[in-house]
């Protein structure tokens, strides 16, 4: 029996499984092999049970803190046995079901995502409201027991392999307070007048997508939490964005530091002073981010002060990919390595869950209470 109460004992216990059982990916880097690979890794670990703990029993999990999730992810991605970016959809999207969902929805649909059955996306983002969410303009309309949605979402990250989606759409009008006016719904992406359209974005991986809602007809039943709960779903959701799922980042960023050691060996001294500012970023982000854990594995609600584990992730992902550029002078520029493709996506780290300078307002705002200007 698997002891939850003591976190070491968990790692210790999930890392000799992790070495019993051999979960290697392939040689395919492809983005369609990265999602194959994560589904098989979440098989494997819901039918050993590791998957199981963290989640609550009513929507298909063992019980234990949330921490234990976090240790899970830490183990999995630092190994590189799946990448962070399917994970983080995991980390934060069954949190937003358990909370928001019909208790029937929940217990029906997490297992499905939890075993790696099921993707799920999230529907947030569109061409003109992307860090202001409140500004959406994807409309749904009652229509007796159903919900009539047209609009446009776009960066929605693996769209193209999900099963389902947790959408936001202005349900209210005119007079409606905007943060009022806003529906969460939980849609089966194969619904009648869905398009989805991958991007294809500068360092080759079409992890981004358009979708297009064109009269998609949503039954009632098929809401998170009532009508006008979506900007407090859309707030209760990002911090799971900036806590769990960065554990996995973290690991997988000190991953790659780890690699960096190796690649510049014999560089000379030169490089000490970029690889200590290098770990020095990535030791305060996972000192920010432990302290973000503990107090989630505590029951505490998290709020505004995780736009700070935003920021330092932003700052510490850079800083590792600049490194690499500096010490490996043509890697970035004219090799086609997985070093040119991660640094290419890390300039997206200050835009991707909230931009540098929101989360800076944020800070500035609701935790310094600096004001406006």
């Amino acid at each position: 029996m698997t002891d939850l109460s003591d976190p070491a004992t968990f790692r210790v216990e999930l890392r000799k499984w992790l070495d019993d059982n051999d979960l290697t990916p392939t040689d395919d880097h492809s983005l369609a092999a990265h999602l194959a690979q994560f589904f098989r890794v979440q098989r494997a670990l819901y039918d050993a049970g590791w998957g199981r703990y963290g989640w609550p029993e009513a929507a298909g999990g063992l019980g234990g803190p949330a921490l234990l999730r976090a240790i899970v992810g830490e183990e999995v991605v630092g190994r590189r046995l799946a990448e962070p970016g399917p994970y983080s959809m995991l980390e934060v999207l069954a949190p937003t079901m358990i909370d928001y969902a019909t208790p029937e929805l929940a217990a029906e649909m997490l297992p499905k995502l939890l075993s790696g059955e099921e993707q799920w996306c999230q529907g947030f983002s569109e061409p003109g409201s992307g860090s202001d969410l409140a500004s959406l303009s994807t409309r749904a309309v009652p229509r007796g027991d159903q919900w009539i949605v047209n609009g446009q979402k776009v960066w929605t990250s693996f769209a193209q392999f999900s099963k389902r989606c947790i959408l936001l759409a202005r349900t209210g009008d005119a007079n409606t307070p905007a943060h009022q006016a806003i529906t969460a719904f939980f849609v089966d992406v194969d619904t009648l007048g869905i398009t989805v359209r991958p991007l294809h974005t500068m360092h080759g991986v079409d992890e981004f997508c358009e979708v297009y809602f064109d009269d998609v007809a949503i039954d009632g039943s098929r809401l998170l939490g009532a009508p006008g709960d979506g900007w407090k779903l859309a707030m209760d959701l990002l911090p799971y964005e900036r806590s769990t799922c960065f554990w996995q980042r973290i690991a997988y960023l000190y991953s790659r530091f780890d690699a960096l050691i190796d690649d510049v060996k014999g560089v000379g001294q030169a490089a000490d002073a970029d690889m200590g500012a290098a770990y020095l970023a990535l030791h305060t982000l996972r000192c920010r981010s432990r302290d973000t854990q503990l107090r989630l594995a505590e029951g505490q609600k998290l709020g505004p002060d995780t736009s700070i584990d935003k920021v330092l992730l932003a700052d510490a992902e850079q800083r590792l990919y600049d490194t690499v550029r500096d010490l490996l002078p043509g890697t970035i520029e004219l090799d086609d390595t997985a070093w040119r493709t991660e640094y290419l996506y890390s300039r997206a780290a200050t835009i991707y869950g909230g931009t540098a300078e929101v989360q800076r307002n944020i800070i500035a705002r609701r935790l310094l209470d600096l004001g406006k200007e």
